[in-house]
């Protein structure tokens, strides 16, 4: 059974479950599982949204959920984005918070009977999940990180997207393509004149990214397209198969749920 013919269709960032769906779709499965999109708010560039890592990540979870049965959650919407800080509008919190944060969110969904969660990650700059994940792990935790880079990988591939992942960093050809799919009506004019590539970014942790890029894009968005951004998350959907599968394993001893 998909999950769209268990929840009704969730047009918004916030899911419209009610609390006899969640019950209903738990009874089906032998072991629960709880999607988190955690994005960001941060520049994009003058055509993409502050909240476009929030909005790709939604998207991703919700075709997840179409096609598998899992919990959405409500994303987190501000994370850490310090290294656009020399941009107006960009919000960030510390790592430290973003950490006790989903720290808390798996806890209270054990607490309710869903004891695997994972984090389908919309910002790069989000390193502090990836460390949330292995510490999860190592305590027994059911918990992942969602999507790889090579799950990403496969669907640039799969999708037709020309440039690759150290190119396409930022409000480039995947951001692009996957809110012209998703929410074409939040772009705004320019992103076909807005390509910018800065492969050698040795020193962005220490510099930022305006060291980088003066119109906070790198990547190529003038090759966006809807049916890319479509193709993008079809291809993520698929991969979550194995994660899906691996977090609801009898084996108790599930280790390294971050390399999933």
């Amino acid at each position: 059974m998909s999950g769209s013919q268990m929840r009704p269709a969730a047009h918004s960032l916030v899911p419209a479950d009610t609390t006899e769906d969640v019950r209903t779709r738990g009874a089906g499965v032998s072991r629960q599982v709880a999607v988190l999109p955690v994005g960001s708010f941060e520049q994009h560039g003058r055509f993409l949204p502050l909240a476009t890592d929030t909005l790709v990540a939604c998207a991703i979870a919700r075709e997840i959920t179409a096609a598998h049965p899992v919990h959405l959650l409500p994303p987190v919407t501000i994370s850490c984005s310090h290294e656009h800080a020399a941009w107006p509008g960009t919000v960030s919190i510390s790592s430290v918070t973003l950490h006790a944060v989903i720290r808390d969110i798996a806890a209270s969904l054990r607490r309710s009977g869903v004891d695997a969660l994972v984090l389908v990650n919309g910002h790069g700059g989000n390193y502090v999940l990836g460390n949330v994940v292995q510490e999860s792990s190592a305590r027994g935790e059911r918990m992942a990180l969602f999507p790889a880079p090579e799950d990403w990988e496969t669907a640039r591939v799969r999708a037709g997207v020309e440039t690759s992942l150290l190119t396409d960093m930022h409000a480039g050809e995947i951001e692009t393509s996957i809110l012209l799919h998703a929410h074409p009506e939040l772009i705004r004019p320019g992103y076909e004149t807005s390509d910018f590539v800065a492969d050698d970014r040795r020193h962005l942790l220490t510099l930022g990214m305006s060291a980088y890029t003066d119109s906070g894009v790198i990547g190529r968005p003038s090759l966006g397209s809807a049916e890319k951004g479509k193709g993008l998350l079809a291809s993520l959907a698929d991969s979550f198969g194995a994660y899906v599968s691996l977090l609801t394993s009898a084996d108790d001893s599930v280790a390294d749920t971050g390399d999933a």
